[in-house]
């Protein structure tokens, strides 16, 4: 990010707040940190409240007073987020790229909640019955908001304000934190800044006061605004006198005039006043006649200059029409918000004839939104300026024609009215609320522009009026107000200063202004920081300073017309793209796609059982399994993002910080299953539900509602951190990252993932997919893995692979011809089986009459060949029998029946074995009969497969070679099938313990510590392990066909289990360790079976000091992962040295820096006498001294005359350079990196 030394913000616990309070004079901006601890205690008071009156039954008073609260809460929790858009992240990010989007996209999240629980309250006033469910909800939507807003300020709080206290000194921290507290309303500010230092003691206020200072500008009437805010004993305000009760923040509507008519100060009746009203030759409200004609005369100006404008396109004057335009924009916007919130409520208070529609003539908002919408529009390159002239102009023409219209209705029937009904007092009191509906640094330009138009007698009666005592007005208020009018009347401020400042107000969150200015050579900077995908512009902080009070319309433009913003500054199209996923074009990073979708069915499955548990007890233990089931994928999924996908993102230069709040994220996610795993605990330590005393069933009872109301804020909070992933970061890995990089992602993160929790992993992930998305996500596995064996270990354990293993080899796109992957015997058999051969009696015997129909189990292409059997064994396996049963189901059956008949007549030794013998032999006969031929019709068939047509040259020659070898494999099997058959009769050797440690009994042989024997079905023999089988005989045993075991305890055969079946034996362990699929049982030592490599392997298991290289195929020390050198297949070879089988050999191996492989102790044999690489001869260590050993020994030796001066030409193994190099018998230097392993051309 911003630095490595970022200051760390001390705790704000109660102990500590005392000094938090001093370091806000240091540091300005931890204004809005302590704005969070005043959110945080407000909501933990709510939410007290809410719970009290879930135990008590509640009241209609206790859902006032709530609402109330949280609609206060709202409005400031709003302008706090708002700020933080708005002037806080524009200005961070215009510093430190890729921090602040998602924290804008959380504060959008929130809006919801707040939602939610408006609509609990609602319901709460309106209905008489289930109140007690009501309250529950309502206390669980203020948990989860709590919950939610606590860990997104404790989020900023970790990284937000630490880089803004880095990158922005004390003076800049001021004027942030002072352009928002002018650009917040008053009416909010006036109630704000007291609630906000509510929990502060008297010398920390003391504290606050010196941080104000600091932050206000030095005009003494501003400080004395604030402070009378924040004065104890202040006196009566325009709004004090109607505040309800502590935390029941004023809020305007219809309801709350009822208050104001019930004060004498404020309200005399109608009939007894009209005759002093008639008499009184100003009112107050009058002041609005004045304020409406200025408006009027400065739009039709705005209307004049648009008009000329279409003719000239003068840019300079275009940028002051739009900066005017804003302006008179975001004051009627204010205009309207008071008409409905104070006048329309009084006039339907007072005048209850007045019909319904009376209201929709008051000026509305959405005749403001379109305006304001072309104000802000994006203007593409295509559009040139004089069409968005043509519209602007249009556009004002309505808005202009509306305006006048509601204008004129407001003063003969509205203001008119109050005017003859209401009292001096209350005039002035709605006058003084209209203000306060402002913000400070708009009311102050407001009242310098409309200063400048009045005459000397409007000015002295707004100035009267202003100095009139009053119990309902602030006095520090209306003196600055006093000032600005006469410093506007005065003309201190002249018009083009004015609207110069305007311009500079204005323009932050203007395209035109930027994109403009920028032809025009006035402010190219700020057009280059111009993000065209984000909604952040660049900071305008140099612009601040020149304003004693600052104004950010972006804050009430978002506050007003957010819905209108959101189609301006929309998400950037990728992001929205990559939410929509098409089975024709799989990414390999739509793997997390499928991961959060069936992470979020989990999700909602694990809340619905939360809320049945306090009814149905017996749903609990399925809670706790799918709970930690749940939990145990998130971690897991996290620690892969945390460890590989999110680095792998920030290694991209231009997309450094992206990923920094979502590990924070992942660290306080953590803390929210650790709270319900407690509540768990505590659930299970009570006893059986229906053993119970009333006390522990009503204990039971608030726990799981305890337990519901956190999985809801857990639902939440993880559905929102996966919706802001694939929004933001998932869209910036297709843009950022090839194809092959996504795979290298997903490849690193599967190789750090054991056997164990991918068998848990794929079955959950897949039964939640549809069967286009289990397509594409197989269709990645098989990508990504390409080089492993991963499907075949799939294969050994998981079913539900099987439909699809067709499809999956089928998009390896193996480039070698399945023709050469099967056997020989299969292909000359079924070549000679066919009609045509038979007819002409190739290998037609008399007397024998086969169908063609009895031929092998495999399908033939139209050219005769086999398609690759995909069940065929490794290594090793190549003169096992390859007899086919075609007669699977049926041998099945008769097993079965021939089992039956076992059990009837009590004979343990039937002919169930013969049977299969006898399905066998039929088949091996079937095959034979093809198969055995004499040497002129295996001439004969040689030649007629030559002359075959249908048959390319390719499958010609692989045909006649199988035909040639066909002889030779038949009489191997036939010998080995008899050698086994003598086997099968013997008696089973070997049928003894065996020790690793015979003095302390321990059981096992010096390569396993183990307590059982395998029995090797190719020799009928019992060994401890596959390797001391290897070592005495001359073959190789296949793991996968051993199927029994000796106990060495019990010494019966049985088959192959992790312990022993025998009842005596009592579940005798045969290993700590087992494998099913390898064979294995170790008592000793560490070892994990690598799905990739399918092998066991001596370690703690991938993820844990070790991973596995997709490229390599290789199970590696995490060490290596950065500088191992990747070669496809590398392990899949033999020892250059000793020629074994690397990829199953038990013996260390070791990587040389070219890539290529060698036993490690062969390795050490053979550098004794060589330095090269024996496979492509680079060098393989560090040869510096001996080079220059040979440097020596050449300027010390003689070269021949006849020789000396002779060049030759030379080629280095080691940078494949050509060169040439002096004349000498053996060494020869290469001139480009001074290697002597060179070799001459």
């Amino acid at each position: 990010m911003g630095g490595n030394d970022k200051p760390a913000l001390p705790s704000c616990s109660a102990s500590v707040v005392d000094d938090f309070v001093k370091l806000l004079v240091d540091s300005p901006i931890l204004f809005f940190v302590l704005s969070h601890k005043a959110v945080e205690i407000e909501l933990d008071q709510i939410r007290c409240v809410a719970v009290e009156a879930l135990d008590s039954g509640g009241g209609g008073e206790v859902v006032n007073q709530l609402c109330k609260r949280l609609h206060f809460l709202k409005i400031v929790y709003k302008y706090h987020c708002v700020a933080e858009d708005e002037v806080l992240f524009q200005a961070l990010d215009a510093q430190v790229k890729n921090v602040v989007f998602t924290y804008s996209l959380e504060h959008n999240s929130i809006d919801v909640l707040f939602s939610s629980i408006f609509d609990c309250l609602d319901r709460l006033q309106k209905e008489k019955e289930e109140v007690s469910v009501l309250f529950n909800e309502l206390t669980c939507s203020i948990g989860t908001i709590q919950t939610t807003i606590t860990q997104h300020m404790l989020k900023e709080e970790e990284q937000i304000f630490p880089l803004m206290m880095e990158k922005f000194s004390s003076e800049e921290q001021a004027r942030l934190v002072w352009k928002y507290l002018c650009s917040v309303p008053l009416m909010i500010l006036e109630d704000f800044m007291p609630w906000l230092t509510a929990s502060l003691s008297s010398h920390e206020k003391a504290y606050f006061l010196n941080f104000i200072h600091i932050v206000l500008p030095e005009e003494k009437l501003i400080q004395e605004v604030f402070i009378s805010w924040l004065d104890d004993n202040k006196e009566a305000t325009s709004r004090s006198c109607i505040k309800d009760e502590k935390g029941a923040k004023f809020h305007y509507g219809k309801g709350n005039m009822k208050y104001i008519f019930e004060m004498d100060v404020l309200m005399v009746q109608c009939k007894e006043m009209q005759h002093q009203k008639a008499s009184e030759e100003h009112n107050p409200i009058d002041g609005f006649h004045i304020w409406h004609a200025a408006i009027t005369r400065d739009l039709r100006v705005i209307m004049e200059e648009l008009y000329q404008l279409r003719s000239s396109l003068c840019v300079s004057t275009l940028l002051s029409v739009i900066t005017q335009l804003k302006f008179f924009a975001d004051v009627f916007t204010f205009y309207s918000n008071a008409l409905d919130q104070i006048y329309y409520p009084l006039v339907d208070q007072l005048n209850t004839d007045a019909p319904s529609t009376f209201h929709e003539q008051f000026i509305e908002r959405s005749q403001i939104e379109e305006l304001q919408r072309l104000l802000y529009y994006k203007l593409h390159e295509e559009i040139q300026i004089k069409v968005f002239v043509d519209m602007l102009c249009q556009e004002v023409e309505l808005f202009v024609g509306r305006m006048n219209k509601n204008l004129q209705f407001l003063e003969t029937e509205v203001f008119l009215f109050i005017r003859e009904t209401c009292s001096h007092e209350l005039q002035i009191w709605l006058l003084y609320m209209s203000l306060h509906m402002l913000p400070l640094g708009l009311l102050k330009c407001m009242i310098i522009w409309f200063s400048a138009h009045l005459s000397e007698d409007e000015s002295k009666m707004m100035l009267n009026n202003i100095k009139l005592e009053s119990a309902v007005v602030n006095k520090s208020f209306a003196t600055l107000l006093y000032e600005w009018v006469r410093m506007g009347y005065s003309g201190k401020i002249s018009v083009e200063k004015f609207r110069k400042d305007l311009e500079e107000m204005f323009s932050s969150r203007s395209y035109l202004f930027e994109k403009w200015s920028k032809n025009s050579g006035s402010s190219s900077s700020r057009s280059e920081m111009q993000s065209p995908d984000r909604p952040y512009h660049p900071s305008t902080l140099d612009n601040l300073g020149n304003h004693d009070t600052p104004y950010s319309n972006g804050i009430n433009h978002r506050i007003f017309f957010s819905d209108s913003l959101n189609d301006l500054f929309c998400l950037p199209e990728t992001a929205v793209d990559g939410m929509r996923l098409s089975s024709l074009d799989v990414k390999p990073i739509d793997f997390f796609h499928f991961f959060h979708k069936a992470l979020k069915k989990d999700l909602q499955y694990a809340l619905s059982l939360s809320v049945k548990l306090a009814e149905d007890v017996g749903l609990l233990a399925e809670f706790e399994r799918h709970f930690h089931h749940v939990r145990f994928l998130y971690q897991l999924h996290s620690k892969s993002e945390d460890e590989i996908a999110f680095p792998a993102l920030e290694s991209k230069g231009q997309l450094q910080n992206v990923s920094h709040s979502y590990g924070i994220d992942h660290k306080l996610e953590v803390e929210q299953f650790d709270r319900i795993s407690i509540i768990l605990n505590e659930i299970t330590s009570l006893q059986g539900y229906a053993d119970m005393i009333d006390s522990n069933k009503q204990k039971y009872k608030k726990l799981c509602l305890n337990l519901h109301d956190t999985c809801i804020s857990m639902h939440k909070t993880l559905t929102d951190h996966i919706y802001r992933e694939e929004v933001e970061l998932w869209p910036l890995f297709k843009e950022h990252f090839s194809v092959e990089e996504q795979e290298k992602i997903i490849g690193d993160m599967l190789g750090r993932t054991k056997a164990e929790n991918l068998q848990e992993m794929i079955p959950w992930l897949m039964a939640s997919l549809t069967p286009e998305e289990q397509h594409g996500i197989v269709s990645i596995w098989s990508k990504v893995t390409k080089n492993t064996k991963f499907f075949e270990w799939l294969g050994e354990w998981w079913e539900g692979i099987k439909r699809d293993e067709i499809s999956v080899n089928a998009e390896k796109g193996s480039k070698l011809s399945l023709a050469l992957a099967v056997d020989p015997l299969e292909v000359v058999s079924t070549y000679l089986s066919r009609d045509d051969f038979r007819s002409s009696s190739i290998c037609h015997e008399k007397g024998e009459n086969f169908s063609s129909t009895e031929s092998a189990d495999h399908d033939l292409d139209q050219a005769g060949f086999f398609a690759a059997d995909k069940s065929q064994n490794a290594k090793g396996n190549k003169n096992v029998n390859r007899a086919i049963d075609i007669t699977q189901h049926s041998t099945e059956v008769d097993k079965k029946r021939c089992n039956d008949t076992i059990d009837i007549a009590n004979q343990k030794e039937t002919t169930c074995h013969d049977i299969k013998l006898y399905e066998q032999s039929k088949q091996k006969d079937l095959k034979e009969h093809h198969l055995m031929l004499t040497q002129d019709k295996l001439v004969d068939a040689i030649r007629r497969v030559s002359g075959d047509s249908s048959l390319d040259s390719v499958k010609k020659s692989h045909l006649m070679q199988s035909l040639l070898m066909s002889q030779w494999i038949l009489t191997q099997e036939k010998s080995h099938s008899e050698v086994t058959t003598a086997k099968d009769k013997e008696k089973i050797t070997g049928q003894c313990p065996s020790f690793r440690d015979k003095t302390e009994s321990v059981f096992g042989c010096k390569h396993y510590k183990r307590n059982c024997k395998l029995l090797a079905p190719c020799c009928n023999e019992l060994f401890p392990c596959i390797r001391c089988h290897d070592e005495i005989t001359d073959h190789c045993l296949d793991r996968k066909s051993i199927v029994q075991m000796m106990c060495m305890k019990c010494l019966k055969i049985q088959p192959i289990c992790s312990s022993c079946l025998t009842l005596t034996c009592n579940n005798f362990s045969m290993a700590k360790y087992y494998c099913r699929i390898c064979a294995v049982f170790d008592d000793d030592r560490q070892i994990y079976h690598c799905p990739f490599c399918n092998l066991c392997r001596v370690g703690e298991g991938l993820g844990v000091k070790v991973f596995h290289c997709m490229t390599c195929n290789a199970c590696m020390l995490s060490k290596s992962l950065s500088i191992h050198t990747c070669r496809e297949n590398c392990l899949e070879d033999n020892c250059p040295i000793c020629h074994e089988d690397i990829f199953t050999s038990a013996t260390p191996v070791k990587q040389l820096p070219c890539g290529h492989l060698m036993h490690s102790t062969c390795f050490q044999d053979y550098t004794f006498t060589h330095y090269t690489c024996p496979i492509c001869s680079k060098t393989i260590g560090d040869v510096k001294v001996l080079f220059e050993v040979l440097d020596a020994f050449l300027s010390e030796e003689k070269i021949p005359e006849e020789y000396a001066g002779q060049i030759q030409v030379i080629l280095c193994n080691d940078c494949q350079k050509r060169g040439t190099a002096s004349f000498h018998w053996h060494y020869h230097k290469c001139p480009y990196c001074g290697s002597y392993n060179t070799r001459l051309i």
